[in-house]
């Protein structure tokens, strides 16, 4: 069988998928597939050559992204973000950037269009059905973890009387009772969370909190190193949900090299980044930080996917770690991105300052 040509791939494709170049310092549409075309209402003659902001504007600092992805040579993804083209409804896509490997010079990147703000459409549908299973989920975890504690207890007291073989498997009765209860809580935690309390908060303080446990419990097989600016200022931001957000991606990246490795924890300041909130106001994000590690990568399949409820690259993985990350940080107007390849991942994450003159919390 002949194998298809190029042409016909990049006709083929299913999403909205331009190739970007520079052209005087301006980002700009080198070409287009059809269902860009499509997508846009335009033809690929009329794109060709234009500045990507007199096509479509994007609310993310997309610049920034397509540079990070020239410099680091690995493909960046950005969640759920508004791309509004002329004066139509904005479309949540998942943006995903990738460097072409004959042309390193342009970057590919796909449009995958998730639902068109104000209206309900299919893919919003998808949406209003997955928020109606997480809400089931939290009913029927909260259902079977009282069966679950009786089952638990009767196999704790059958054990009492056993031994040997018999003893050994009412201890695997509890220890998988054990299991579905902390996957419940799980399910009922992502459910619950509540609005952020913010405050002045210093961002390494909390690092500090997460690296420790880390380094005694889940991560214990990992060495941990970490690369702060000590001149960064307060963040604006729930110091306890921080800790969670980080713990989550400590343990996801220690979970991803069971046989050991390194993490980096990279803080710095850098003015650009702004992103409008949820207030409708831009805000800027100018403090970041990086959970960096040398492991295997994301699994490509999923890799825009990453930060959706139930999608997880591990076995028995409840996919709801990343999710849940992805849901406190939005609710503190910051950004998350991934970028990942075999040997290096990258989470980072942007936060907005704390105003000045407001005492910091204590998060130790």
């Amino acid at each position: 069988m002949t194998p298809p040509t190029t042409g016909t791939i990049w006709a083929a494709l299913p999403v909205p998928t331009l190739m970007i170049g520079r052209k005087d310092g301006v980002e700009c549409i080198a070409d287009c597939n059809p269902a860009a075309e499509q997508f846009f209402s335009l033809s690929r003659r009329s794109v060709m050559g234009r500045p990507i902001a007199q096509i479509m504007q994007i609310d993310a600092p997309l610049d920034t992204a397509l540079e990070r992805c020239r410099v680091n040579r690995a493909p960046v993804f950005i969640n759920d973000v508004p791309v509004v083209q002329g004066d139509r409804p904005a479309v949540q896509c998942a943006i995903q950037l990738a460097l072409l490997g004959d042309r390193p010079e342009l970057v590919l990147m796909l449009l995958t269009p998730r639902e068109i703000a104000g209206k309900l459409g299919k893919v919003d549908g998808i949406r209003h059905a997955a928020r109606s299973a997480i809400g089931m989920s939290q009913m029927l975890a909260h259902e079977i973890k009282n069966p679950l504690a009786g089952i638990t207890g009767a196999a704790q007291l059958l054990s009492m009387g056993l031994s040997g073989e018999d003893r050994a498997l009412t201890d695997l009765i509890v220890a998988e009772t054990q299991r579905i209860v902390k996957l419940l809580d799980q399910v009922e935690q992502f459910g619950n969370q509540r609005p952020p309390e913010c405050r002045a908060v210093n961002i390494h303080d909390v690092l500090e909190r997460a690296r420790r446990s880390a380094e005694i419990g889940f991560a214990a097989h990992m060495q941990i190193r970490d690369a702060y600016d000590p001149s960064l200022p307060l963040v604006w931001a729930d110091a306890d949900q921080l800790l969670q957000v980080f713990l989550n991606l400590l343990k996801n990246a220690a979970q991803a090299q069971l046989m050991g490795g390194r993490i980096r924890i990279k803080t710095f300041f850098e003015q650009s980044l702004r992103l409008r909130a949820a207030s409708g106001l831009n805000v800027a994000l100018p403090i970041h930080v990086e959970v960096i590690d040398d492991g295997p990568g994301l699994p490509p399949e999923i890799a825009d996917e990453i930060f959706d409820p139930f999608v997880s690259g591990r076995e028995n993985g409840t996919g709801l770690g990343l999710a849940l990350v992805s849901k406190i940080i939005g609710a503190h107007d910051g950004w998350i991105t991934v970028e990942s390849r075999p040997g290096r991942t990258v989470f980072r994450i942007s936060l907005p300052r704390a105003p000045e003159n407001i005492p910091s919390k204590e998060s130790g």
